[in-house]
């Protein structure tokens, strides 16, 4: 059964795909931030975390793993920069 949205369901959901990309970023940086701060098994999460929305953004597994290997925020700030200054 294919289930039936209000209007206005319908134009939260529109917004939130329009915005998706947005979004995604935005949490990017907030994991970078995280990632700033985090030491040993936290830092280990924050860097599965940003690898996965890495991942969402369409980053190529080959950079995406070149970031992860030298273990630097700044690379993973400066990629968001990018992908912001794209969108």
């Amino acid at each position: 059964m294919e289930r039936q949205y209000s209007k206005h369901q319908q134009n939260i959901i529109k917004r939130y795909y329009d915005n998706r990309e947005n979004i995604g970023l935005q949490r990017l940086s907030e994991l970078v931030t995280e990632l700033y701060l985090a030491e040993g098994k936290k830092r280990e999460k924050q860097w599965d975390m940003i690898v996965k929305a890495l991942e969402k953004c369409g980053l190529k597994q080959d950079r995406i793993d070149h970031i992860r290997a030298q273990d630097d925020p700044q690379m993973v700030a400066k990629v968001v920069e990018e992908l912001m200054a794209k969108g």
